[in-house]
């Protein structure tokens, strides 16, 4: 197969993913845990460059760390989700530059962790996408009604007698594993784009809940592919291409809503004020 041939099938694939993960994140408000954990990876990947093995899989095993450092610091009294999100991005990120400063000469797999290219993905990486989005699949179908009722309803879940951190550790399993794979296609810079923008754009568009993942995943494939296409065409970084496109769909999304709320606005006609008493004008 193409490089431009695996290139296409996985952005298809993170785009479909992002009808899953992308809607947790969304609707999770669960942004900035996302970008904190695509950046607080990359200390995996250095040690699993220097080492001379896969970067994907290092990266995969540090995110397990930081997912479960995270939901025991999350259960700390007192401290929120964006505070134990910081520290870590802050711990992360500053142990990969230290790493990677030790060991200069690296070079471009390092930087590859932080932009990433569709074009310079293998059979691997699409395989362990395909993986990520099968095993995803299936654990918010069997998890579904348990995620909604937390997401929606967290006082009432806890007051019904479940425990909360079997469904944290879930879907923040599932964030962490869609934005590890994401990452060789995008970056860690560019990849927590390519799940939320389409994630996002459509909550915005959708008229109901149901409708929010089949619609994510259609805007994440299109974007993908049409940023894909950019790239090709014009001779420009594919990874910027597909994040510029999927951010313009969203904004693209807003004009729209703000549009159709504009035309459902309700006919006001402007009587005439004149001879009217300056007490009886509206």
């Amino acid at each position: 197969m193409s490089y431009f041939a695996l290139a296409a099938l996985e952005l298809i694939l993170l785009g479909l993913l992002s009808g899953l993960a992308g809607t947790l994140i969304v609707l999770r408000r669960r942004s900035f845990f996302a970008v904190a954990l695509s950046h607080a990876t990359f200390p995996g990947g250095v040690v699993f460059a220097v080492v001379g093995w896969n970067l994907l899989l290092g990266q995969a095993l540090f995110a397990v760390l930081l997912v479960l450092l995270m939901t025991l610091l999350a259960r700390v009294p007192g401290q929120g989700r964006q505070v134990t999100s910081g520290v870590v991005l802050s711990f992360g990120f500053a142990l990969g530059t230290l790493l990677a400063s030790l060991n200069p000469g690296l070079g471009v797999p390092v930087e590859a962790l932080l932009v990433g290219s569709p074009l310079g993905v293998s059979a691997g990486d699409v395989t362990a996408a395909g993986a990520v989005l099968l095993v995803s699949l299936v654990v918010l179908v069997l998890a579904r009604r348990r995620i909604l009722f937390h997401t929606f309803d967290p006082v009432g879940y806890a007051a019904a007698g479940f425990r909360v951190w079997p469904v944290e550790l879930l879907v923040t399993g599932v964030i962490a594993a869609a934005v590890v794979v994401a990452m060789p296609a995008v970056g860690a810079i560019l990849g927590v784009a390519v799940l939320i923008a389409p994630a996002a754009a459509a909550r915005v568009l959708a008229p109901g809940l149901a409708w929010i993942p089949p619609l994510s995943a259609a805007i994440g494939v299109a974007g993908g592919l049409a940023g894909l296409w950019i790239s090709r065409e014009f001779a420009v970084a594919a990874g910027g291409a597909v994040g510029l496109v999927l951010t313009a769909a969203f904004v693209l999304a807003l004009a729209l809503r703000a549009g159709l709320r504009r035309s459902r606005r309700p006919f006001r006609p402007k009587f005439a004020t004149v001879g009217v008493p300056a007490t009886r004008r509206c």
